[in-house]
């Protein structure tokens, strides 16, 4: 068995304290090593740039340690047991790495526990102790890992099957508010940190009709004993990674239901979304998985073209969980669905990367985007839900409603379980054609691997649902409703914010009426017609421009001021607006509405 131990004798340092104890080290030298990414973010974090005071001693005294690269290292042959020690800072506030302040401590085993090279598969012993300091003493732990000799959210010694068992179960420790339900007889924990004004019955009540509905949709019983959400409450943040019975949450405590609220307004929607994607993820990526992940390589990137599926699905379904438990109703999910729709249509990166494409270059791309990203990539979560919609509404269509997207995750599930083996390239489209009874793979390779827009359009009028297009409204206008007010006929072609003496602009859109006129991310507009102006100022200039208009427009480029002459161009109609077609007087509409029903339901 290896032995770790995690604290903190000064919190305000920021600092983890780990040791580990290896009763039986590799004679020949133990070889340590940290990961360098953690799964569910597809990006080398290079985990090991934060480790610090690495040392090793047996009963002889100190022992020698030769670093091989940047996370890998070698002691020197001994055959006793060894003690090695480090210091991990954690200054990282997201759901990836560790954070450890006066107010909470928080970590992934991925980014603060070495692996015994040679060992992972041992049992493992972490005993986890609260900070030294009086401020921490009032501090409870909120953790999945087995509980050895530790009382419930106590710190104390827990116990882990291997290291990969370690390092997927985060760790909460601080003055959190505690909630707890049941779902579907399974034990349910919400880990609240941080400041909030919180409907605590209304949270519990709505995150147990979501975790029911998502275990029975793969059928009882659960594939975890206990659950937790972990959410850490700030300002302004949003995101989520999963685990096996687990996930970690960044929100908004204004996406928090507050005191007497009744309606899911668009936070509360948002942050439901997010709980409901990563509870989804307990079957699809954690259990069903691309058969690459089957035994992770945390040392370098490993590819995979099926990123679409595996996030993409996830987020096909994590809104339409909301609508088919009724947390939300159609008109809010056919809104959720216009604006991913949207997102797509707006980026040219649509047409130069497919979905498999955006998959096996998460590494380099998705998540490493810069000013041009919407000109260069397409997201696999956002194409990659539309192209579930395409398959769940043909295979609907195709079968007349008697077959269904839901009948292939059932039957990866089913799978998993029989065999435990990972998911192939091709698998997904062989069990849709198997299921359905019909070879429909030419149309999957065209959504899947083509860039060509999806003919989603299509296929929501098989359910009564009208789709619309019209111009973008303003900045923020993410699309999913009508539009407020007088609608530009004009688009400059570039994202704009406020800065102390102008406009900043953070993207430009490739061949758009900035672009063409020679304006760069990064230039600063200090006037146009030689007026200054705020965005408030341009958005209603740009309401009283038409298509042709002239603008002469002054930037700075670093520190050297330019002049432009920008043509205005036509804008493009890439924002959607979804309706329901029970007002048409057509042919056949009766069973598109049966379908739909069956479809939301």
């Amino acid at each position: 068995m290896i032995r770790y131990q995690i604290t903190s004798r000064n919190p305000a340092s920021s600092y983890f304290d780990v040791t580990i104890v290896v009763d039986r080290p590799d004679p020949s030298g133990q070889c340590l090593r940290l990961p360098n990414w953690i799964p569910g973010s597809y990006m080398i974090r290079d985990f090991s740039r934060n480790l610090l005071d690495l040392s090793a001693t047996c009963n002889d005294g100190e022992l020698v340690i030769e670093q091989l690269d940047k996370s890998n290292w070698r002691l020197q042959p001994v055959a006793q047991p060894i003690t090695i020690e480090y210091q991990v800072y954690a200054r990282d506030l997201s759901v990836r790495a560790a954070h450890l302040d006066h107010s909470h401590g928080y970590y992934n085993g991925s980014s603060v526990f070495l692996e015994v090279i040679g060992q992972a598969d041992q049992a493992c012993e972490v005993l986890i102790e609260k900070p030294a300091p009086n401020a921490c003493s009032q501090w409870k732990l909120a953790t999945t890992l087995e509980r050895k000799q530790a009382e419930p959210y106590g710190f104390g010694l827990y116990l882990a099957q291997n290291y990969d068992d370690l390092i997927d179960h985060p760790v909460e420790m601080g003055e959190f508010t505690l909630i707890k339900f049941e779902a579907c007889n399974v034990p349910h924990d919400i880990i609240l940190t941080g400041r909030f004004d919180c409907d605590q019955e209304r949270l519990a009540t709505d995150l147990k009709t979501i975790c029911e509905h998502h275990i029975r949709f793969f059928g009882e019983p659960a594939p975890m004993d206990y659950y937790q959400f972990q959410v850490m409450v700030v300002g302004d943040g949003y995101g989520g990674l999963e685990h096996r019975s687990s996930t970690s949450l960044i929100a908004n405590r204004a996406s928090l239901p507050k005191p007497g609220q009744v309606e899911v307004d668009d936070d509360y929607r948002d942050f439901l979304g997010l709980c409901s994607h990563e509870y989804f993820h307990t079957w699809n990526v954690k259990r069903i998985k691309p058969d690459v992940y089957q035994h992770y390589d945390l040392q370098s990137e490993v590819y995979t073209d099926l990123l679409w599926a595996f996030e993409g699905i996830t987020s096909y379904y994590d809104d339409l969980a909301l609508v088919r438990c009724g947390l939300i109703d159609e008109s809010s999910y056919l809104e959720l669905l216009a604006q991913t729709m949207t997102r797509v249509q707006r980026g040219l990166g649509r047409t130069r990367q497919s979905a498999a494409e955006s998959s096996f270059n998460t590494w380099t791309k998705f998540y490493k985007q810069d000013e041009n990203a919407a000109n260069a990539i397409v997201s696999y979560y956002a194409k990659g839900s539309l192209i579930a919609a395409c398959i769940d509404l043909k295979m609907r269509e195709l079968s007349q409603g008697t077959k269904s997207l839901d009948d292939v995750m059932r039957k990866l599930w089913l799978d998993w379980q029989d065999q435990g083996n990972g998911v192939a390239v091709d698998t997904i489209q062989q069990t849709i054609c198997e299921i359905l009874g019909q070879d429909i793979r030419t149309l999957l390779d065209q959504m899947i691997n083509g860039r060509d827009d999806l003919p989603l359009t299509q296929l929501l009028d098989t359910v009564g649902v009208d789709v619309q297009r019209r111009v973008a409204g303003n900045a923020k206008d993410k699309g999913g409703k009508e539009a407020e007010g007088e609608l530009p006929r004009v688009d400059f072609g570039a994202s704009l914010k406020e800065h102390e003496n102008g406009l900043l602009l953070q993207r430009v859109s490739e061949s758009g009426s900035a672009q063409c006129a020679g304006l760069s991310a990064e230039d600063k507009i200090i006037a146009i017609d030689g007026l200054s102006l705020n965005l408030s100022k341009f958005e209603k200039k740009l309401l009283r421009a038409k298509p042709g208009d002239q603008w002469r427009v002054q930037a700075f480029r670093r520190d050297e001021l330019n002049s432009f002459e920008v043509s205005l161009q036509a804008a493009e109609e890439n924002t959607f607006v979804l309706r329901l077609a029970e007002q048409c007087q057509e042919p056949h509409l009766a069973q598109r509405l049966v379908q739909r029903i069956a479809w939301l339901s």
